[in-house]
């Protein structure tokens, strides 16, 4: 079942040329303003201080206590790290590792909660201020292994946006200001696991993605008023995918993966391209862009069909009418059986690395889906919620566990090291400025070669 067109090989070479500006523009970004950094990639600067060894103590710059419970990635901008946090007055369930093939937490907890927003210097971990956004009762429940501050913040440097995603929107200014906020209704989720997709920016545009089982949508937000500019009903009730703005050659969209459809919209909402991608029963995975082309995966571990695609731009219409996936034009490749469960794929050059929730590493050659080297299992019975990151030609994993597995990118499976933290992490770090960012159960760990400050 794989599709690979031959010619599409060397167009890609093209693609490549015709990228390249764009693409050093964005690693010489020095900051991470949003969900696996800028272009949501997941690939940070290289920069000399960034270690591939630590523990608790060895190369650790700071640490901060977090309270509370949130799985938001830190964001950076400046010498400004933002994280955002729930936090309960009486004890409830805690989230936990593994996998759960079923309900949520059917009941919320009853207790009163606190959504806060926080912000540290990155240089000192010292915190430099706190709001707290909304204050009340939860009235949704949750997934066992989610919290109420599921979703990433965003900025571009002159706001930060705070989605809480069953509660509303947040604008801030960098110093702590409230400018506005928008409220959301909550709506039941499949198996009550909640929301957890992050926005995502464009100039002064915030994206919103809300699927459900009662009236899924996506929208557009004045970044400047937070009014809406547009919002267009999903027929979709069990994705959670963080979307992506494609600046391409062609133009800029919004990629929103679903499980009835795989979608593009344009700036102002209308819908550029679609196809069903026979997604797996739960989409998770989020769309990302290299090598000229988008990469949308899903992969519940139940099912026979976790398909991964690579998307070339200009799409338009039904991507696959008339055609089937194997010969649709717009269609580069598709492997059937290729995409993780909870963690994001990273493609750095050719290489397409997925790594699996339950601890396993495969890699696929990024411009036609061919295997490199099939599926290594990762040591210690390791698994896997964040996504892996990327930066000086080495791939970082951050287990459950709190253990990060250090790879040499290249053509075989090589293990450099193993850096144990020693408690629950499920959020996606970040890396800026020779600085790994690493956000466990209780703390924010920054993690840089000292001896080179």
């Amino acid at each position: 079942m794989l599709c690979s067109k031959t010619q599409f090989y060397v167009v890609q070479i093209g693609l490549i040329l015709a990228f390249g500006f764009s693409s050093l523009h964005l690693q010489a970004d020095d900051n991470w303003p949003r969900f696996r950094g800028t272009g949501g990639n997941g690939i940070g600067k290289e920069h000399e201080n960034i270690p591939i060894e630590w523990d608790r103590e060895k190369n650790i710059q700071w640490v901060a206590d977090i309270p509370g419970w949130g799985w938001a990635s830190p964001v950076v901008w400046g010498d400004q790290v933002f994280i955002s946090t729930v936090v309960s007055d009486e004890p409830n369930r805690k989230p936990a590792k593994g996998l759960y093939l079923g309900q949520g937490v059917r009941n919320p907890s009853p207790s009163i909660h606190h959504w806060i927003v926080l912000c540290y210097d990155l240089n000192s971990g010292k915190e430099l201020w706190r709001d707290e956004a909304h204050t009340g009762v939860p009235v949704i429940p949750r997934h066992p292994k989610s919290t109420y501050a599921a979703e990433t913040p965003v900025t571009d440097g002159e706001q930060l946006y705070v989605l809480f995603g069953d509660v509303g929107l947040w604008c801030y200014s960098l110093d702590g200001e409230k400018r506005w906020n928008r409220r959301f209704d909550p709506k039941k989720t499949f198996f009550d696991y909640g929301a957890a997709a992050s926005p995502v920016l464009h100039k002064d545009q915030v994206f919103v993605v809300y699927d459900n089982l009662e009236d899924s949508w996506v929208a557009s937000f004045d970044g400047k008023t937070g009014a809406e500019l547009w919002k267009r009903t999903r027929e979709e009730k069990r994705s959670w995918a963080t979307p992506l703005l494609w600046q391409n050659e062609l133009r800029t969209e919004l990629v929103v993966p679903g499980l009835r459809r795989n979608r593009s919209y344009s700036l102002d909402g209308t819908l550029l391209w679609e196809f069903d991608g026979q997604m797996s029963s739960l989409v998770i995975p989020s769309p990302f862009a290299a090598n000229g082309m988008v990469y949308l995966s899903s992969g519940y571990v139940g099912d026979s069909h976790r398909p991964t695609y690579a998307i070339k731009p200009g799409g338009h219409g039904n991507l696959t009418e008339g055609e089937s996936i194997e010969t649709s034009p717009w269609i580069a490749w598709y492997q059937p059986t290729a995409s993780p469960y909870n963690t994001t794929q990273i493609a750095v050059g050719k290489f397409l690395y997925t790594l699996y929730d339950q601890g396993f590493l495969t890699c696929h050659d990024a411009f036609n889906g061919e295997e490199i080297f099939g599926k290594q299992r990762l040591p210690a019975g390791a698994s896997f919620t964040a996504s892996p990151w990327a930066v000086n030609d080495k791939l970082y994993c951050l287990s459950e566990d709190g253990e990060t597995f250090v790879f040499q990118i290249g053509p075989e499976y090589k293990l450099l090291a193993r850096n144990p933290l020693e408690e629950l992490s499920l959020a996606c770090p970040a890396v800026v400025r020779g600085k790994h960012l690493i956000r466990t159960a209780s703390k924010l760990y920054c993690i840089s070669e000292k001896d080179k400050q």
